[in-house]
């Protein structure tokens, strides 16, 4: 059966790279890891990575998407990935390695998914003036 698995360039720091991805998430092991390229897992998905040189930078037009329970999830996932890195708008952190990440609580699509138009379009007005995104702010938005 074929298999989809994400393959990130790094720029000569791939080996620092997965050891600080495998630190962050909790269920988290490197598979393999030579000085030229490394298979790891992060909550069960595999990744590849490739030391290389810096002809290729990562960009906005790739993120991956961490879907978060609680607030505690989302701060815990934001400032980790971002430590060193950079915020960015509507729930997104770029990490100290260049990549882009979407720290999104569940909350955010049920309130964006609300049959009543009003609510969901407040919630969504409230998002677009986040960097990080506060759950209790996204709440107050919907209760109007």
């Amino acid at each position: 059966m074929a298999k989809i698995s994400p393959f990130l360039w790094f720029e000569g720091n791939m080996q620092e790279a997965v050891r600080f991805y495998v630190s962050v998430f909790k269920d988290a092991r490197v598979v393999s890891m030579s000085q030229a390229m490394a298979t790891f897992e992060l909550l069960g998905q595999e990744f590849l990575a490739l030391n290389a040189h810096p002809h290729h930078k990562f960009n906005d037009a790739i993120s991956f998407f961490i879907k978060c329970d609680t607030q505690e999830d989302v701060d815990y996932y934001w400032e980790r990935l971002g430590d060193g890195g950079g915020e960015q708008q509507c729930g997104w952190v770029r990490d100290r390695f260049g990549l882009r990440w979407q720290v999104i609580p569940n909350a955010l699509g049920r309130f964006l998914m609300d049959k009543d138009r009003d609510k969901a379009n407040r919630v969504m007005q409230a998002m677009l003036q986040m960097k990080k995104i506060v759950i209790a702010d996204l709440e107050a938005a919907y209760n109007g």
